[in-house]
């Protein structure tokens, strides 16, 4: 649960800057006394720091009143097509590195450079998202999810966050390789068209 707030956190801040906090590990661990005192003092009275809750200190970070659009900025989880809510996996906020300021000694309006920010991550089965031509956004729109499309078995097919290019496209090559490999499940030639599913053709949804 700390992770998982952790790196929403870490896309926020990345995206917009301040009021998010910089939660990164280098900059969480210098200001320890800040953001969890309590936590520090539970630690020096003997609690164990595995019992000690890290979720509600790093909560107590969340800017006011930003804080109500978290959910709504970085959900947790993402409904596809076939009705199920699948969890989205965000970038390590150390491996995000910021933007930097471009002409700062020049007096001219040179818009600030922002390095690449990497997407969230969605894995889920390539069946479950027929019918869907755009893949989802968070942070207002700003930010693209990649998308892992899974084989039933889970194994990695495609990575692509233009899913209207991969129907059209890639999605032919992939159903001749794996049709015979998965013949209970359904493999339509126009995706676009066909039901998402969750399991084989019998099932269905």
């Amino acid at each position: 649960a700390f992770e998982n707030l952790r790196t929403r956190l870490g896309l926020l801040r990345a995206v917009f800057g301040e009021p998010w906090p910089d939660v990164t590990w280098e900059h969480l661990s210098v200001t320890l006394d800040q953001w969890c005192p309590e936590t520090l003092d539970r630690i020096a009275k003997g609690s164990d720091p595995a019992r000690v809750d890290l979720v509600s200190a790093l909560r107590g970070l969340l800017p006011w009143p930003e804080a109500a659009r978290l959910d709504e900025l970085v959900p947790t989880h993402i409904d596809v097509p076939s009705g199920s809510s699948i969890r989205l996996d965000y970038p390590d906020p150390d491996l995000v590195e910021p933007g930097t300021e471009s002409g700062a000694d020049d007096e001219s309006t040179a818009a600030p450079e922002r390095a690449e920010i990497p997407s969230p991550v969605l894995a889920v089965k390539l069946q479950e998202c027929f019918g869907w031509t755009d893949v989802p956004r968070v942070c207002d729109g700003r930010v693209p999810v990649t998308m892992h499309l899974l084989s039933p078995a889970r194994r990695p097919l495609a990575v692509t966050s233009d899913l209207a290019s991969f129907w059209a496209n890639a999605y032919a090559h992939v159903r001749a390789e794996n049709r015979g490999r998965y013949p209970k499940h359904p493999w339509p030639e126009d995706p676009l068209t066909a039901p998402a599913a969750k399991g084989t053709k019998r099932s269905g949804r």
